[in-house]
C-alpha cells in the first residue's frame, strides 16, 4: 500500500472520531431538548455537534496544541465534554441524562480499575467523579477497599493525575466559584414542590421505591445552569433518602462543571433543615439570615 493511500486511510480514521463526537453532543442535546432544558444550552451542544462534524481535521490534531482556546467557538463547559469524550471514549453527562449507572462506567476507563472495583468505589465510598476519586487515592480511603493494594492505588492515582491534569488545568480556581447557597437552595425548594409536573427518566438502577422513573429539572439562576434530581445511589437506597438527597449538577460559562448534594439534616444545631453536604458553614450563616429578613 502507498504512502498516499496509508496517510488517507489514517485521515478517514481520525475523522470518524469527529463524527463520533459530533453524534454523542447531538445526542445531550436531544436529551436535554427532551428534558426541557433551557434553549440556550440545547443550542451550545448542537452548534458543537456542528462545529465537530465540519472540523477539516481530526480532533488529536487540535489537542495536540494543548490550549484553552483550542475550540474558540465553543462553550466551556462543552469544550470540557468533547475533551472527555476524545480522552476517554465516554461522556458521564450522557449517562447521567439517561438515567444509567454513569459513574461505574466512568471508574472502568480508569486502569487497573474493573467493573467490581468501580461498583465499590461508587456504592461503598458514594463517589461519582474523577476528582472524588483522585481524592479517596489520597486520603486513604480507596486504599481502604477490599482488594486494593498500594501498588494499585499508585496506578490509579497516575493515570488520574494524567488525565485530570490535561482536562482542568484551573480546577481549583474555578472551583472557588460556585452556585450561592440561596441559589442552590431555591432550586432544591423547586424541585422538591413541583415533582409531578416535571419530565422524568429512567434510572437502570432500581429504586428503593420501586419506580424507575426519576423526575429531573433544569433551570437557571444568575447566569447559572443547574439540574437537580433525587440521588438513586445505593448509599441513598440503604438510608432510605431517595425522595430527600437532592443532587444539583451546575455549569457555568468559562467555569468548570461541579455537583453538590442536598439533604436534610439529622443532627446537630441544623437538625430538620435542608444542608448542602460540604457547605455546612454557609448554612449555618443562611439560616439566621434567612430568618430576619422575613
Amino acid at each position: 500500500m502507498s504512502a498516499f493511500i496509508q496517510r488517507q486511510d489514517h485521515l478517514s480514521e481520525t475523522l470518524n472520531e469527529n463524527r463520533f463526537v459530533a453524534a454523542r453532543l447531538n445526542e445531550v442535546a436531544d436529551l436535554l431538548d427532551q428534558q426541557c432544558a433551557s434553549l440556550f444550552r440545547v443550542r451550545a451542544y448542537r452548534e458543537a455537534a456542528h462545529y465537530v462534524a465540519d472540523l477539516a481535521q481530526p480532533l488529536q490534531s487540535i489537542m495536540e496544541r494543548a490550549s484553552p482556546d483550542a475550540f474558540p467557538n465553543v462553550a466551556a463547559p462543552v469544550a470540557k465534554a468533547i475533551v472527555e469524550l476524545h480522552e476517554t471514549g465516554n461522556l458521564n453527562l450522557i449517562d447521567r441524562l439517561r438515567g444509567n449507572n454513569g459513574p461505574e462506567k466512568l471508574f472502568q476507563t480508569i486502569p487497573l480499575i474493573g467493573r467490581r472495583l468501580a461498583k465499590s468505589i461508587h456504592s461503598q465510598l458514594n463517589i461519582d467523579t474523577l476528582e472524588a476519586l483522585e481524592k479517596a487515592t489520597m486520603d486513604g480511603r480507596l486504599l481502604a477497599l477490599k482488594g486494593v493494594g498500594e501498588r494499585r492505588v499508585n496506578a490509579i492515582s497516575h493515570a488520574l493525575t494524567e488525565i485530570l491534569s490535561r482536562r482542568r488545568p484551573t480546577l481549583h480556581k474555578a472551583l472557588e466559584k460556585q452556585p450561592s447557597v440561596v441559589d442552590i437552595f431555591e432550586i432544591d425548594r423547586a424541585y422538591r414542590a413541583a415533582i409531578d409536573q416535571m419530565p422524568t427518566l429512567s434510572s437502570r438502577r432500581i429504586h428503593a421505591s420501586g419506580s424507575l422513573n426519576l423526575p429531573i429539572l433544569h433551570t437557571e439562576r444568575n447566569k447559572w445552569h443547574l439540574t437537580a434530581i433525587f440521588s438513586n445511589t445505593p448509599a441513598a437506597q440503604n438510608f432510605q433518602r431517595t425522595r430527600d438527597w437532592v443532587v444539583v449538577y451546575f455549569e457555568q460559562e468559562k467555569r468548570v462543571q461541579g455537583q453538590c448534594t442536598v439533604v436534610t439534616e439529622h443532627r446537630g444545631p441544623l437538625k430538620g433543615k435542608r444542608v448542602i453536604r460540604g457547605r455546612e458553614a454557609a448554612c449555618d450563616a443562611f439560616y439566621p439570615c434567612e430568618a430576619e429578613s422575613r
